[in-house]
């Protein structure tokens, strides 16, 4: 089980859904969080930091999610990490890009609590 996350998300409100979410699986999965892509990749550019799980927003300001997953697999240190790429879009070219450049799940941001918690479990067992 995945016991280390980073979520790089600009949303306030789908942050605290994110983070109840998975609370609710698992309380001693720690996610740091990341308020946009920028900050996500100053943390990520830390050899030392190896989160198990990326979860990564598309749509943000400064540098897309497409953007950072471009960055991240570029870094070494990060090459058994996990990225789920999180969005509101269900533009299948998308999904298929990101799948493209290396991301092992997407997830569409769902209107409810569950959807996203038996999501994020289904994920968190593969």
């Amino acid at each position: 089980m995945v016991k280390d996350c980073l979520l790089i998300e600009d949303d306030l409100d789908d942050q605290e859904i994110f983070l109840m979410a998975l609370q609710k699986i698992n309380a001693e999965i720690f996610c740091a969080i990341a308020n946009d892509g920028i900050e996500g990749m100053n943390k990520l550019s830390d050899p030392a930091y190896r989160p198990e799980l990326i979860c990564i927003d598309i749509n943000m300001p400064k540098i897309t999610g497409i953007e950072c997953l471009e960055k991240i697999k570029k870094l070494s240190h990060l090459k058994n990490s996990r990225i789920v790429m999180y969005s509101t879009s269900q533009d299948k070219t998308i999904m298929v890009r990101c799948k493209e450049l290396g991301a092992d799940h997407f997830i569409v941001k769902p209107p409810g609590f569950t959807p996203l918690v038996e999501s994020l479990t289904t994920i968190l067992k593969g």
